[in-house]
């Protein structure tokens, strides 16, 4: 068995105790709890499928801009990230709650095709902007400030600040709706504005050091886009957990939020308890989230990946057979599983990923590839619903993630059998200091 060095951060490194925080650390924790549960705080999202419905348009046309959406993600992912590098991680948190605030308000003003395609639009520039900026901003304040051991702690503290306002917030959504019918998007938008009060006092951190200049920031993007290619081909592993992940996101996805209103409203459950439906959908997927540990160790994480994705699969199937109360259990334990596996599969590729490859660079990858799948899986569900083929979609949807799942392991063992008699890993460099690996990585599942 080989051995392994235990890198900082990992759990086989030492624990050393954590420095009390600075008072001004406190407060830009304090602020980023704010500025990310009001900036993700979309009111609407239970109902927002009843709502473009009620305005005319078709199920065509609302997974059609779904679609649009996914790829509009993926495209403006590039040029956020070069914006948020030269204005700066504090401005481009302002610009994006700006833009939030705007698509917000979209649908109030204009509640018609091209009013609901330029809200989500908006809504995937704003995301896109603050997707890394705010990560960025608060790592780099914390250190800044000589806390960048509590950098760790308070990602969590704001993901599950924004996963408890939702819980109390969606189950309201469609009592507030019967009283004012625009009041899921107007509340939307008073949310992001508040992000925005918040972006507006985030203090300042240490100023990092200048970006280079036009040409050799190109040359360096180029250089780590190449470096990127070169260690998905030179370690299989790799692509193969990528490609595991793009199944389940893509299935979770589109369950969690194109699926499961026309789920609900099929078997007669109204809009007015949708907020309820996902609240308790959120709850069941957090505490999954923050309890992968339940899982038994006897099994490596690929897997598990692959019997929760059965598992999902099944679910899906479910679906189709029970009654109301039958799939609100049902879908609870969808978001359940997809709870424990999103730990697991980022887990995987991380550890997938050789040390001194452009970490980043891939994790981007994978991202858009997933959002680009999520594109197509759009297209493919309006035209299941358009001609009222809602449980052959979820039949079909079961049975290709299993087929997905056994193609997948028969892969990985014709993999696993190249791998004997390969030789071992031997860095090649392709810059300063930066190492490629070479040769063929054994899995980091085993």
């Amino acid at each position: 068995m080989s051995r392994r060095t235990a890198h900082p951060g990992s759990a086989d490194a030492p624990r050393t105790a954590a420095r009390p925080l600075p008072p001004r650390a406190r407060r830009i924790i304090r602020l980023n709890n704010t500025f990310q549960l009001l900036f993700n705080l979309l009111w609407w999202m239970p109902v927002f499928y009843a709502y473009q419905r009620q305005a005319g348009l078709s199920d065509g046309q609302i997974f059609g801009i779904q679609s649009i959406y996914y790829i509009a993600f993926c495209l403006f992912e590039i040029p956020t990230g070069l914006v948020a590098d030269r204005i700066g991680a504090r401005n481009c948190l302002r610009a994006g709650a700006v833009v939030m605030t705007a698509a917000n308000l979209a649908p109030l003003l204009a509640p018609t095709y091209t009013g609901f395609l330029a809200h989500f639009l908006a809504i995937a520039a704003g995301r896109s902007l603050t997707s890394g900026a705010a990560s960025a901003y608060l790592y780099d304040s914390l250190r800044a400030q000589g806390a960048g051991e509590h950098y760790l702690k308070a990602e969590g503290q704001a993901r599950a600040w924004g996963l408890g306002a939702k819980v109390l917030c969606w189950p309201l959504v469609g009592p507030l709706m019967a009283l004012a019918h625009g009041a899921p998007y107007a509340l939307s938008a008073v949310s992001a504005a508040g992000s925005l009060l918040c972006a507006l006092v985030l203090p300042a951190h240490a100023a990092p050091s200048p970006p280079a200049a036009g040409p050799r920031r190109r040359l360096a993007a180029l250089h780590e886009a190449t470096a990127a290619l070169r260690t998905v081909r030179a370690a299989p592993w790799l692509a193969l957990v990528m490609v595991q992940g793009v199944a389940v996101f893509t299935l979770s996805r589109i369950c969690q939020v194109n699926l499961f209103q026309p789920v609900l409203l099929d078997h007669g459950i109204g809009e007015g308890s949708h907020g309820a439906v996902l609240a308790a959908m959120t709850v069941a997927e957090a505490v999954a989230s923050a309890r992968p540990q339940w899982l038994t160790p006897r099994l490596r994480p690929a897997t598990w990946v692959t019997l929760l994705s059965l598992a999902m699969a099944g679910t899906l199937a479910g679906l189709a057979l029970g009654g109301p109360w039958t799939v609100i259990v049902l879908l609870c334990l969808f978001a359940a599983v997809c709870g424990f596996v999103y730990p697991l599969q980022r887990k995987l590729v991380n550890d997938a990923i050789p040390h001194g490859a452009p970490r980043a660079t891939l994790l981007s990858v994978e991202s858009i590839v997933d959002r680009a799948v999520c594109a197509l899986a759009a297209v493919a569900t309006g035209a299941y619903l358009a001609a009222g083929r809602l449980d052959t979609l979820l039949w079909h949807s079961a049975l290709l993630t299993g087929a997905l799942m056994a193609v997948w392991h028969l892969v990985l063992r014709r993999s696993r059998r190249r791998a004997h008699g390969r030789p071992p890993l031997h860095p090649v460099r392709l810059g300063a200091d930066r190492p490629i690996l070479h040769g063929r990585a054994q899995p980091a599942d085993g």
